[in-house]
């Protein structure tokens, strides 16, 4: 390998991942789950505690940071973001912020031993945080992690290692490919509270041929708890499944003295999140990266000729990954308040799950359509009316998701508004939105014209039993023509006579709406002045015997 990979040292390193999840909400004791948050509060013992904003109320102070952060966005972005504050409460507004953020403070160190010859390195947890949405069954998991000094060997192992929820396959070692040889979740004292278990083969092969979706190792299964994954035994009232591939995507921020020692080899695996490999080579053939630099690449603060010292900040969107990388001696790159450092970890970290957010609702909203769809009996009554009940849920949650949390731009500032619609064309978010919004579309509209044809049957049946109730109405009309005098009869004679026309009218009425789509058939036969006798009269014999024309 080349020296690089030893050489250049990453002096502050930060990684965030972020997992979507989708939670499974249906039913939690024979009702409906709402507001999944509630019973993340209510679970006993659980590590996981709210966390007030800043935003709230009762908090006495505002940061300069929230509010540099705050002023970024766009007002409609504010609102999705931070609420509308006590008047918007007031007007029957948003009101308080649509997402609902809870943190562990147990889980204070990751040790990640990547080879057996290798000293384990020692990463510290900057923070975990959960994200709940009102109204949307996802959730959102971040996790981060910074070191100091580290290698760039050593960096790039963690960011391709460490944000694996399983292994692709086994090596000839049996340990999982692409993931670390272990992982640990360490407290303040350096006690383990959970570690991988990616070796266990078995453990794997065995969920997934049981229940046909991905088993998640267990110090990720640890972390999420008390949420439990939807298809397994434990017992738990917030249930969860993956919504996208085995790595989550991830933030990265990297300084170092001087960044341009990296070789456009160094650079383009960090953008990639790739197996760190000699610097002097790519990690693609050179046909395939000819043009990384111009669709993944954000230059505003970077160089090429090298000819300005501070233009050192290369940002690097590949979908998936988000990278940041700089030199540490320049303060545009890592001022604590208005540099780069600090806005990836504040307006940068909220596009990304921004963006992250809306791909993982519309693969979550493309789910239900396609559970919906999967569970559709067509010849039972009970399943077509709970098919009618998901896809007007899925429609409404969609009609709600589109006008409270989908955005194609989010601020008006150069930065934010570039590096948002960087990530949307690489997650091809815009695309995704309007395919979801077809299928859901098309949905509707099948609902609403079997809403018509039923209608449509309905009204037909009522025609044909209304003209052929004329009969019995001219018919019983004679009845006051003083054709009988009834006047002078007695009660009980009259209800006699009653019950005489009554009885067999009713039986006629239940009859012809028995028959009433046959006769519907004869009436049109009979109303065709093209049509012959024997047609017609063809017709008529089918209203009693034969097989049923359908129209």
């Amino acid at each position: 390998m080349a020296d690089n990979l030893q050489s250049s040292i990453v002096r502050d390193f930060r990684q965030t991942l972020l997992w979507p999840i989708q939670l499974m909400t249906e039913q939690h004791q024979g009702r409906a789950v709402e507001h999944p948050w509630q019973l993340l509060k209510a679970a006993p013992n659980t590590p996981w505690t709210e966390i007030q904003d800043e935003f709230l109320q009762h908090s006495p102070h505002l940061s300069e940071t929230r509010y540099q952060e705050f002023v970024t966005f766009l007002p409609f972005a504010q609102r999705f973001l931070y609420g509308e504050g006590k008047h918007g409460r007031e007007a029957g507004g948003y009101g308080e912020s649509p997402i609902h953020i809870f943190t562990r403070n147990d889980i204070s160190l990751v040790r990640i031993t990547l080879q057996d010859d290798i000293e384990p390195l020692m990463l510290r947890v900057s923070h975990v945080e959960l994200y709940f949405f009102f109204d949307i069954d996802v959730a959102m998991l971040a996790f981060e992690v910074t070191g100091k000094d580290l290698p760039l060997h050593a960096a790039m192992e963690v960011m391709y290692r460490l944000g694996r929820t399983y292994p692709n396959y086994w090596d000839d070692t049996g340990e999982g490919g692409h993931c670390a040889k272990r992982i640990e979740w360490l407290d303040a004292h350096g006690q383990v509270i959970a570690r991988s278990d990616y070796e266990d083969k078995q453990r794997y092969l065995a969920y997934v041929k049981e229940n046909h979706v991905p088993c998640v190792s267990l110090h990720w299964l640890a972390l999420l708890q008390p949420l439990v994954p939807h298809y397994s035994d434990q017992a738990g009232d917030l249930r969860y499944r993956e919504i996208e591939y085995q790595r989550m995507p991830l933030m990265a921020y990297l300084s170092f003295d001087d960044v341009r020692q990296l070789s456009r080899g160094d650079l383009i695996r960090l953008g990639l999140v790739c197996q760190p490999w000699n610097s002097d080579t790519l990690p693609f053939t050179e046909q395939f990266l000819q043009d990384f630099e111009k669709h993944n690449c954000y230059d505003r603060y970077w160089d090429e000729s090298r000819q300005d010292a501070w233009s050192s900040t290369r940002i690097m969107c590949t979908g998936q990954n988000f990278v940041v990388v700089g030199s540490q001696q320049h303060r545009v790159f890592t001022n604590e308040k208005t540099g780069i450092k600090r806005h990836y970890q504040n307006q940068y970290f909220l596009l990304f799950l921004i963006a992250h957010f809306q791909k993982a609702a519309l693969l979550m909203l493309s789910d239900r359509m396609v559970q919906a769809i999967s569970r559709l009996d067509i010849q039972s009554e009970d399943s077509v009316k709970n098919f009618r009940h998901r896809i007007r849920n899925a429609t409404a949650v969609f009609l709600r998701f589109t006008h409270r949390y989908w955005f194609e731009t989010v601020s008006d500032q150069a930065v934010a508004k570039d590096l948002f619609a960087l990530m949307l064309r690489q997650l091809d978010s815009v695309s995704l939105f309007e395919k979801t919004r077809r299928r859901i579309m098309d949905m509707a509209e099948y609902l609403e014209g079997e809403e018509i044809k039923r209608q449509a049957d309905t009204v037909v049946r009522l025609t044909v039993v209304t003209i052929l109730g004329l009969i019995g109405t001219m018919t019983t009309g004679l009845l006051g023509m003083n054709l009988i005098d009834l006047t002078q009869s007695s009660l009980l004679e009259k209800l006699g006579y009653f019950s005489i026309v009554f009885i067999p009218v009713s039986l006629l009425t239940f009859y012809t709406v028995i028959k009433s789509r046959r006769l519907s058939l004869f009436l049109d036969a009979l109303s065709n002045e093209g049509a012959g006798l024997g047609y017609k009269l063809v017709k008529l014999k089918n209203v009693w015997i034969g097989r049923l024309d359908e129209r």
